[in-house]
């Protein structure tokens, strides 16, 4: 599985780089805060969503810790999905939230 640090992804944005995040968390998580411009679909969900994404792009999973974000990387890698689990998850996110 690749994994990237939350650093690297606040410094890619930074850059002005167009990352497409998806925020695995719950509902309610999300709601108090999230790295601005990431999707959420909750990890329960992602089985039944993952036509919504296109396995051209590449995506970076995010959740609280790492461990959610972690298990959605390795089920959408399984079905051919270009994915990235950010280490951590938002709890080493030092960047703005929305």
């Amino acid at each position: 599985m690749k994994t990237i640090d939350p650093k690297t992804v606040q410094q890619k944005l930074a850059q002005g780089e167009n990352l497409n995040l998806i925020d695995v968390r719950e509902v309610d998580e999300v709601e108090a805060g999230k790295i601005p411009g990431a999707v959420n679909i909750p990890l329960g969900l992602i089985e039944f969503r993952e036509n919504e994404l296109d396995k051209n792009k590449e995506y970076i999973m995010v959740c609280r810790s790492g461990g959610r974000s972690g298990q959605a990387t390795l089920f959408l890698e399984s079905k051919g999905y270009d994915v990235t689990n950010m280490d951590g998850g938002m709890l080493s996110w030092e960047g703005s939230v929305e």
